[in-house]
């Protein structure tokens, strides 16, 4: 199977610019992805392009991950609807560190191959040119109305907050990173997300108009929950493939907890598994949906590849740790038990308050279970809502100081998968 029908399949294929099948049967090509410094973190969002780097190099072509040093000053304006905040120059660095460390971890930059993965900073060739220059030998070879054409110009500029000059010119930038990957790393392929597609062509255009030469891009589709929940974001924010910003126990839960539609989506597109090992599981299943082995499988996989062996072993033994005593009154845990429990929240609330007695929906929201007293409110009526272990139905229950373990703590669960530890002093 080629790398088009391969990536078609696992659902991972939008936008496809003519030729590019053909170009890839053809011989070893070059491809690259771009990846925005705007954290010391990549997340699960920046998984998709990762892997496509990574199939694109099982198919034996060579793969190279592009740091946007120079472009993450800028921010690009695709999918936004207002202009972002700029970097530092400090930060921009801790960040283009941290994202290089991450991307070594899952494309092989083993020098004796002949399609060893690569990695570039576009800072490296831009701070060589001069502003005039710029404007002189590239910005002639692309006409203002082709650069307003495009949907994420297009929507900025309908919009109530406009566009700036300093993003209007980030898909210049952009298609110049592919001119200068074209001239000095015969790359030949761009790749990215589907919201990327006008940049992307705006490089092969470059491609065409400033060195004669052709170009080939492809897009996959943006990702979405089927609950129309954005993906890769938690109550928590972002699930970051940064251990120290989510545990592995964390990002392992994430995956446990897709629903069934979207986990039969994702181990297509997140794991390696086959065809035949995706269809196997996914029968079974079907035949019992409760026992979660989509899921698990799911989980298992991702985990793997981003934390480890180890990171997946960690994340295991604390999902066992935390749902292993759950048959276990609450009143019958140690204070050990408590203050050792894993993957679990902990929360603080003013024993004042607690003392003073509160209902339950103002206590979920002041501790910060919930976002919001609506939400809480129908989460309990929706009967999710755990306190010390026993479900809640009635809005108007009292907690205080009755409800307090070991005078110091009260346990709280939200839905199958939330645990808090709310601490109260």
């Amino acid at each position: 199977m080629n790398l088009i029908e391969e990536l078609r399949w696992r659902g991972m294929l939008q936008d496809l610019m003519p030729g590019t099948t053909e170009q890839l049967q053809k011989e070893m090509t070059t491809g690259y992805i771009g990846f925005d410094p705007t954290a010391d973190s990549l997340h699960i969002g920046s998984l998709v392009p990762i892997l496509l780097l990574r199939h694109l190099q099982n198919a034996g072509h060579k793969p190279i991950a592009l740091i946007g040093g120079a472009t993450g000053m800028i921010g690009d304006p695709s999918m936004k609807s207002e202009e972002r905040n700029l970097l530092s120059e400090e930060q921009l660095q801790v960040n283009i560190a941290g994202v290089r460390r991450q991307l070594e971890k899952y494309l092989d930059f083993n020098p004796s191959l002949p399609n060893a993965a690569e990695m570039v900073n576009n800072y490296d060739w831009f701070r060589e040119i001069r502003f005039i220059d710029f404007l002189r030998d590239t910005g002639k070879h692309i006409t203002v109305n082709y650069m307003m054409s495009k949907d994420s110009v297009k929507k900025r500029i309908e919009g109530t907050t406009g566009i700036s000059y300093t993003e209007f010119a980030y898909q210049l930038m952009q298609g110049y990173d592919f001119y200068w990957l074209y001239e000095n790393r015969q790359c030949k392929l761009q790749m990215g997300g589907s919201d990327q597609w006008g940049n992307i062509t705006t490089g092969t255009e470059l491609v065409r108009r400033k060195a004669g030469g052709e170009a080939f891009a492809f897009t996959c589709p943006l990702l979405t929950k089927a609950d129309g929940g954005k993906f890769g974001k938690t109550e928590t924010g972002n699930v970051w493939l940064d251990p120290k910003r989510t545990t592995p126990y964390q990002f392992y839960q994430f995956w446990l907890n897709a629903s069934d539609s979207d986990a039969e989506k994702w181990i297509r597109i997140f794991t390696f598994l086959s065809r035949e090992e995706i269809d196997a599981v996914t029968t079974q299943h079907q035949h019992d949906p409760a026992k979660r082995l989509l899921q698990k499988e799911l989980a298992r996989q991702v985990t793997d590849f981003v934390h480890g062996t180890d990171g997946l072993n960690e994340a295991l033994i604390t999902t066992e740790k935390t749902f292993s005593n759950q048959h276990v009154a609450a009143e019958e845990l140690s204070l050990q038990d408590l203050e050792s429990m894993q993957g679990v929240t902990t929360l603080h609330f003013a024993r004042e308050r607690l003392s003073e007695g509160v209902d339950l929906v103002s206590f979920l929201a002041e501790a910060a279970v919930f976002p919001s007293k609506g939400e809480a409110r129908k989460m309990i009526q929706g009967g999710g809502v755990l306190v010390n272990r026993k479900k809640m139905d009635e809005l108007q229950t009292v907690i205080d100081n009755e409800f307090l373990l070991h005078d110091r703590y009260i346990l709280v669960q939200k839905g199958r998968r939330n645990h808090y530890l709310v601490k109260v002093g």
